[in-house]
């Protein structure tokens, strides 16, 4: 018999991966499901294939955890591996030296943009997925995506418009892209910097572009050892950097920060007085080398010594301001909060505009953060279940920022069923819990999908092969 707790712990508990897919119907329902609930909720995470161990928990293979809600009920719940390349078998550096953009693991986010449903991982392209959660293949923007894409683009909710960039060991190492609301990349810009730093996610605001050029930079050493190549670099310095969305402009302007790391962006706004905010989960040296150990990356200086979840550090994850002022070149920085924080989510409405709210993952539970009072509350999990990113849905009647719904996959270190947790996002009662039939580990990011033209006219499922393709989509609702 295997020792669990001899396996890393990005292997054991919560995070442990299911060995199967399932589709289930009918799924029982705890308190009342809000009826504008009418869509998908998608979520995306590492899945390794049974037996298997990349090295890191960044590395598992994705897979897609869904649940349909219409008409204030749960109607289907479905797991399934995003069937990419690497899942495959296909190796990443081709026999020629060259990089393989379709060998990713995209198992760090899923979106829809323009109808199109997208699973994301920052290594390489991303891949198209059906609403029913099956593979469709990779997708480059009709051949203009020459790099990997982020797993966190931000679409500005004024003009549609969809910001990425991509990221690379070798030159270019930032290469900026801008999607049109309808889909189309038509602007490709490539941003110097000194280094192939591990920029997981950037800003946008009205006006601008927020780059985060931080010290944890590509290893060469550990490259082809699996896990992820990455360390902390003293050296290499820690700056914020503004770019106008200006189309073709490459211009940055770059401020001196205190070194930290930032894996998730809360959100960034102009003030009034022209100066530029960010909002973003900090971690500083000690405490991104006791999350990093945990999950599977180099070491370094100072060994094993927590986890990368709120509240298991040593050094605590926590949310911080940086506010950026044009007319004199300085930037101050501010801690916003003491309470542990990862996955920070806001009103996405107000993406790049002035927000009061932010929510994020803390200790076992939500926690609500009001930016203007400088306050914060949390909703605890009961017993040994792990709360994940709670993602803001709006309600259809909703005037206020905080007026809608927090949607958040739940995992449990003793093995039983996960569930969907929605929340009242005004005051974090409980509105609802979806019961699922079986485990889902700790993952990453996900969206709510509303019943709306989700399929684009070159989709399979126009195609007389659709149900062929999937079966479910023909079901009354199941689709």
């Amino acid at each position: 018999m295997t020792d669990r707790t001899a396996l890393p712990l990005y292997l054991r508990g919560r995070f442990a991966p299911v060995p199967e897919e399932h589709s289930t119907a009918d799924l029982t329902v705890r308190g009342s499901l809000p009826t504008d609930l009418d869509g998908r909720y998608l979520r995306n995470g590492p899945n390794p294939l049974p037996g298997q161990d990349n090295g890191h928990w960044f590395t598992g293979h994705g897979m897609l955890h869904g649940i349909r809600l219409w008409g204030g009920r749960a109607e289907w719940y479905r797991n399934r591996w995003i069937r990419t390349r690497k899942l495959e078998g296909h190796p990443f550096i081709r026999g020629n030296a060259t990089i393989d953009l379709t060998v990713t693991p995209a198992n760090t986010h899923v979106i829809r943009h323009a109808d199109t449903v997208l699973a994301l991982c920052e290594v390489g392209l991303p891949y198209w997925v059906s609403p029913s959660l099956e593979t469709v293949g990779p997708y480059d923007f009709g051949g203009r995506l020459t790099t990997a894409m982020t797993a966190h683009p931000k679409e500005d909710p004024v003009t549609g418009e969809l910001h990425l960039f991509g990221t690379g060991c070798a030159p270019p190492h930032l290469t900026y892209h801008r999607v049109t609301a309808e889909g189309t990349l038509l602007d490709s810009r490539r941003i110097e910097v000194p280094g192939p730093t591990m920029m997981h996610d950037f800003a946008i605001t009205e006006h601008h572009v927020l780059w985060m050029d931080l010290p944890v930079v590509f290893d060469p050493a550990f490259a082809g050892r699996g896990g992820m190549p990455y360390q902390w670099d003293e050296g290499y310095g820690a700056r914020l950097g503004v770019m106008s969305r200006t189309p073709g402009s490459t211009d940055v302007r770059w401020y001196d920060v205190d070194p930290c790391y930032v894996f998730h962006v809360g959100n960034a706004y102009e003030d009034p007085r022209g100066r530029i905010v960010l909002d973003a989960v900090r971690y500083d040296h000690a405490g991104f080398r006791d999350a990093w150990t945990d999950i599977g990356g180099p070491a370094g200086p100072g060994g094993p010594a927590g986890a990368m979840e709120p509240g298991r550090s040593q050094s605590l994850a926590v949310l911080h301001r940086w506010t950026l002022d044009p007319a004199t070149g300085r930037v101050t920085e501010s801690q916003l909060d003491d309470r542990a924080a990862e996955f920070p989510t806001h009103n996405e409405t107000l993406t790049g505009r002035p927000n009061r709210y932010l929510y994020t993952v803390s200790g076992h539970g939500i926690a609500k953060h009001d930016l203007t009072r400088h306050t914060s509350h949390a909703y605890e999990t009961p017993g040994s279940r792990h709360a994940g990113e709670a993602v803001f849905v709006p309600a259809a009647d909703g005037v206020g920022e905080d007026e809608g719904w927090l949607l958040s996959l739940v995992s449990n270190d003793d093995g039983l069923a996960g569930e969907l947790l929605v929340l009242d996002a005004t005051d974090l009662s409980v509105q609802a819990v979806v019961e699922l039939p079986y485990p889902v580990p700790v993952g990453f990011h996900g969206s709510w999908l509303p019943d709306l033209e989700i399929l684009p006219k070159s989709h399979p499922a126009h195609s007389a092969e659709w149900e062929k393709w999937d079966p479910v989509a023909q079901a009354p609702h199941g689709s």
